[in-house]
């Protein structure tokens, strides 16, 4: 016959039962991996025939859905950089040269209009002179 105390003795697992927190397990955090490491087996899975890639897989820990997404998104990357462009590299100059350029221009239109203007007081004074007026030095 069962008694109360062979019961609980007896039927009791709790007792002997480890602790309830040692019983949950850790939390597992996600694998992250970088652009490199991408780039490298999408470019070792494109080298190896069709069935080693298993292989390569399983000793990284991969899936091959990770292969998958990852071609993808190496082929996005790949299409989004510019092609280098053709012909003469761009000169970090080229602004501050058009800048004086453009002001040496203006410096000689500048002086071409000084030496007609001064012509034309030139013209003026002798104007004066034969018609008998005053100058506008003489003026007072």
């Amino acid at each position: 016959m069962h008694t109360e105390d062979s019961v609980v003795s007896v039927g009791s697992s709790r007792a002997n039962a480890p602790s309830r927190s040692s019983e949950v397990a850790a939390k597992g955090s996600r694998r992250r991996f970088t652009p490199a490491y991408k780039r490298k087996i999408v470019t070792l899975a494109a080298g190896l025939p069709q069935g080693e890639i298993g292989a390569l897989l399983r000793r990284e820990g991969l899936y091959s859905s990770h292969l998958t997404h990852w071609r993808q998104l190496i082929a996005t990357l790949d299409a989004e950089t510019p092609e280098p462009r053709r012909g003469r590299k761009p000169d970090p100059l080229r602004p501050e040269r058009l800048r004086l350029e453009k002001l040496e221009r203006d410096n000689a239109r500048l002086q071409k209009r000084l030496v007609q203007a001064e012509a034309i007081i030139e013209a003026q004074k002798k104007l004066c002179a034969l018609l008998g007026l005053p100058s506008s030095e003489e003026l007072p």
